[in-house]
């Protein structure tokens, strides 16, 4: 398959959300975070929109040509990051302001985040859900992959299914060994990329 990927821009910002709204509206970790159907459809796609805003601000957005997929990366230096993370009160603040939980996946997630080494970390891949299984999220990342086994650098993720880990297992991830646990939720999976040479 050989897959057309450009670089999305601010103008791109809310198809973007929508797309990881589609793709995520049903996963569990959201299904936790926003726990009420018809409530997570309300606010689930300002939710996301925080991580693409993130991304455009400091990374990037690889998108296909069509739109029925986008990869948030950013890139993160070696070290203890300065200061506090304030996207997880962001995320809370700007998609439902009551709901906690909105913010504590991101805080979680953010206590075991690796800071040893610089790494690509993708923040989140989103495939429309009417093309979901055919590759693309494989094919969107692939190139991203390429340059980090070139240039010697890690990549880093948390698979938020058991479906999605085995996807990265086969393009080099590996567990971490520990696990977020989401207070009355679901697991999710640190995985830790080291570069192939």
């Amino acid at each position: 398959m050989v897959l057309e990927i450009r670089q999305a821009d601010h103008s791109e910002r809310d198809a973007v959300a929508r797309l990881l709204d589609e793709a995520f509206r049903d996963d569990p970790v959201s299904s936790w975070v926003f726990p009420d159907p018809r409530h997570r459809a309300a606010v689930h796609g300002k939710f996301l929109g925080v991580f693409v805003d993130v991304a455009l601000e400091e990374g990037r957005i690889d998108r296909t040509a069509d739109g029925a997929a986008a990869a948030l990366w950013l890139r993160v230096p070696a070290g203890e990051p300065e200061g506090e993370d304030e996207v997880p009160a962001r995320m809370r603040a700007v998609a439902d302001p009551d709901n906690e939980r909105c913010e504590l996946v991101g805080r979680l997630t953010g206590e075991v985040h690796p800071t040893a080494e610089e790494h690509e970390y993708l923040l989140m891949i989103a495939v429309a859900p009417d093309r979901q299984g055919e590759g693309l999220g494989t094919e969107l990342i692939r190139p991203v992959l390429e340059r980090c086994d070139r240039d010697g650098v890690p990549a880093y993720l948390e698979a938020s299914s058991e479906r999605s880990m085995r996807l990265y297992e086969r393009l080099g991830w590996e567990f971490t060994g520990r696990t977020v646990r989401l207070p009355g939720g679901p697991p999710m999976w640190p995985m830790w990329r080291k570069p192939r040479s």
